[in-house]
């Protein structure tokens, strides 16, 4: 199974009012693992940055003047998602943005159905708790130090690290058949009543007669009280 962990970062919060992606980041899992394979891409949103947005992500207008304006990125971003599921933490937020830069360049938009929402995974998770992306990562254990400023790609490295914490770590569906399980179980139940037995022959004293002869020795000037006389 082929997932995309994705984030992006843009001019605001409303694509209908003009705003636009400016970085796009996007980490590729297989059978929930990593595979190597990432996409990241800035972005010239053709508009200016507002100081708001600027603060969060650190993207300016010097920054991005040169870099490509998405009509020429879409293809390729397109091609890399493919059919995968899109796992993006508030997703809602992404996917009005993606498809709304896609419906601007006359792509088809991605069905919301190929999204998973780990904001939604955490709060069924962990009702109450908070569920930001950084809570996660205090709750989980995951060092997200290098996240002074949001960032697409590590925010999207650090989200599949969540996402498979969230999922019951790495291969959470890697089990065994009935007929391994049923073994297995065999093995554990056969482990469980085994017990030491007895050597055959006795293992050889360790002590010399020299040894043995000097303990007796001391143990005789202790005299008839001493705990050795006591025993055997």
């Amino acid at each position: 199974m082929r997932e995309i962990v994705l984030d992006t970062e843009t001019t605001g919060f409303k694509p209908e009012e003009g705003d636009r992606i400016v970085e796009i980041g996007a980490v590729e899992l297989y059978n929930h693992m990593p595979t190597g394979r990432t996409y990241h891409q800035y972005i010239n949103p053709e508009r200016s940055m507002p100081q708001e947005a600027f603060e969060v992500h650190g993207l300016g207008d010097d920054f991005l003047r040169d870099k490509p304006v998405f009509a020429r990125i879409a293809q390729d971003f397109v091609t890399f998602v493919a059919d995968a599921k899109l796992v993006i933490h508030n997703a809602a937020f992404d996917m009005k943005f993606i498809n709304a830069e896609l419906g601007w360049v006359n792509l088809p938009s991605i069905p919301w159905e190929q999204a998973i929402d780990t904001l939604d995974i955490a709060r069924k998770k962990f009702p109450g708790s908070p569920a930001s992306l950084d809570a996660l990562c205090r709750r989980f254990g995951i060092d997200n130090s290098s996240r002074t400023l949001h960032g697409a790609l590590l925010d999207s490295e650090i989200l599949a690290e969540v996402y498979l914490e969230l999922i019951g770590g790495r291969q959470p569906d890697l089990g065994m058949t009935t007929g391994q399980s049923s073994s297995a179980s065999a093995q554990v139940e056969a482990d469980s009543s085994w017990r030491p037995q007895p050597r055959p022959n006795a293992l050889p004293s360790r002590l010399s007669e020299d040894e043995a002869a000097a303990h007796a020795a001391f143990v005789e000037a202790m005299g008839d009280g001493a705990m050795w006389n006591k025993t055997g």
